[in-house]
């Protein structure tokens, strides 16, 4: 999948996405106005992105960004 950008594709609802400002990995709940809303891995609150701030997370990206959640989930760090 190509980046995103304010005229090009959207990535679907439920798919990974990588916000490049950040390099915060989140879930895609939905396009509000001219912004794209990721929400964590692992849950959490969502947060707005600009789209042509975003791409399609790859296949380690998105494990990394598991492991991680995992990993504090089992140190309690999170819920």
């Amino acid at each position: 999948m190509s980046a995103v950008t304010g005229s090009g594709p959207r990535l679907p609802v439920g798919s990974y996405a990588v916000d490049t400002s950040t390099g915060e990995v989140g879930r895609v709940m939905g396009h509000e106005g001219p912004y794209i809303q990721l929400r964590p891995v692992g849950g959490g609150r969502e947060w707005d992105c600009d789209p042509g701030d975003v791409r399609a997370a790859t296949a380690q990206e998105r494990l990394r960004a598991a492991t991680s959640y995992e990993n504090a989930r089992s140190r309690g760090e999170v819920p």
